[in-house]
């Protein structure tokens, strides 16, 4: 039987709930690729992240599923494209019908909360036996019209979504602060000053001490980076000593190593404790940065060139990745949800409909991965207002960007331009002719809503 044949059989075999991984999936808010000190950011301090990317694979490719957060949680939570889920933008984003002033072109239609009729992978996980935990920004059950501050959005919230515990997962974007009082509903708040970040990082450790007796699945979805940018100020006063390229606000670089300080403890106390050989663990982000280290990529949250959404992406799996590994494969949020049914043994619905592949052939085996393009899909306008409306593809090392206010294209070739600053449509027009039809039947297959014209 061949290695490929065995990891297979593996992998298909039924696993009793007590022999199943533990699963945490840890995802940062608003950052960028460029946010890691092993992402090429020297004069950021990130010693526990750049530790988990030396103990598993790091990818230089990966994607966040669209440039603004919503979209992307909603995509990890189904393993759907938020083209199919038809949630494209930011809660609660701009208004029905929005369009900028002197502009006939009206943004698309799109929902702002995840119905209670998808199933979530944390509800196929609950089922096979997990103890299932939420920490931190959930911000996928906001409800627009007179139920925002009502009953309908607590319904939506992650104890309804497949999560036996929820600590700060609401409708709220960021925290109205990172120090108490933080305000944020779904946690009671601490001692005055204490910080966000270690609050949650105490809140993963506790609820995985409840779950010895069940295989665990933890997602912390931190509130940092987001907006506003506050941080202890010890580090933010180590920052202002070194100001530069990467590092022009100190206080959202005090962020990152906030978040990396808080990370570390929980990871450190899953080493302690033993649980870390038993367990997959994935590190991303929801979209690019809105701080400061873009360079050299072009864009930033809320844009599709690849400051909007070319993220960090770190995989550990002690026993079965590979350490101190990089993988130049594109991925994207979507692979979550088919990677995580793969890791406990579970395969997906019949019928299912899944825009993500499992990423483990290719992590424990170098399997190439069996597609030949990422798609992105962003027909709204970001709370900066800035962005063009469009949609995107990535084949191979070529990306191609329609765009809908005047049905232009731009084609670029990352593996030369990583900055995106030279435009081949017009020199491979072929090439930009095969993506685009190849884009548009993606488009009209995924039954993505579109911008329209309005007189």
């Amino acid at each position: 039987m061949t290695c490929i044949a065995v990891l297979c059989a593996v992998f298909s075999a039924p696993l009793r709930a007590s022999d199943r991984p533990n699963i945490v999936v840890i995802m940062a808010d608003d950052f960028g690729w460029k946010d890691l000190h092993c992402y090429g950011n020297k004069r950021l301090d990130t010693p526990n992240l750049d530790r988990l990317a030396a103990q598993g694979t790091r990818f230089t490719d990966g994607y966040a599923a669209a440039p603004v957060c919503t979209p992307t949680r909603a995509a990890m939570m189904t393993g759907q494209s938020p083209a199919r889920l038809a949630i494209t933008n930011h809660a609660p984003g701009n208004g029905e019908g929005f369009r900028l002033p002197g502009s006939n072109l009206q943004a698309a239609e799109w929902s702002t909360f995840l119905p209670l009729t998808h199933e979530t992978i944390a509800e196929r996980l609950q089922f096979a036996g997990y103890q299932t935990g939420f920490v931190g920004k959930w911000h996928l059950s906001h409800r627009k019209g007179r139920d925002d501050a009502g009953k309908f959005e607590p319904r939506l919230r992650p104890e309804h979504q497949g999560f036996d515990l929820n600590i700060g997962g609401c409708s709220y974007g960021g925290p109205p602060s990172y120090f108490a009082p933080y305000r944020i509903p779904a946690i009671n708040d601490g001692p005055e000053d204490e910080y966000l970040p270690d609050r949650l990082a105490d809140e993963c450790i506790r609820f995985v001490k409840q779950s010895d007796d069940k295989p665990f699945f933890l997602s912390w979805w931190n509130y940092s980076v987001h907006y506003p940018f506050q941080a202890p100020q010890d580090l933010i006063e180590k920052y202002k000593n070194r100001a530069g390229p990467g590092i022009s606000n100190p206080t959202y670089a005090a962020m990152i190593e906030g978040m990396d300080r808080a990370i570390g403890r929980f990871l450190k106390w899953l080493d302690d404790s033993g649980h870390a050989d038993n367990t997959f663990l994935i590190f991303t982000s929801d979209n690019g940065s809105w701080g400061t280290n873009i360079a050299p990529l072009r864009g930033q949250k809320g844009h599709l060139w690849e400051g909007g959404i070319r993220v960090p992406w770190i995989i550990r799996w002690p026993g079965k990745i590979k350490p101190a590994t990089t993988s130049s494969t594109p991925i994207i949020s979507t692979d979550v949800f088919p990677t995580i049914l793969e890791v406990a043994g579970l395969e997906p619905r019949k019928n299912q409909i899944l825009d993500g592949v499992s990423l483990i052939p290719l992590l424990t085996q170098s399997v190439p991965l069996q597609r030949d393009a990422l798609y992105f899909h962003y027909p709204n306008y970001a709370f900066h207002k800035k962005n063009r409306l469009g949609s995107a593809i990535r084949a191979g090392h070529y990306k191609l960007i329609l765009r809908y206010d005047d049905n232009s294209v731009e084609l670029y070739d990352l593996k030369s331009d990583i900055g995106e600053t030279k435009n081949l449509a017009k020199r491979e027009p072929l090439v930009a002719d095969r993506l685009r039809a190849q884009l548009e039947d993606w488009l009209q297959n995924s039954k993505a809503k579109l911008p329209t014209r309005v007189e």
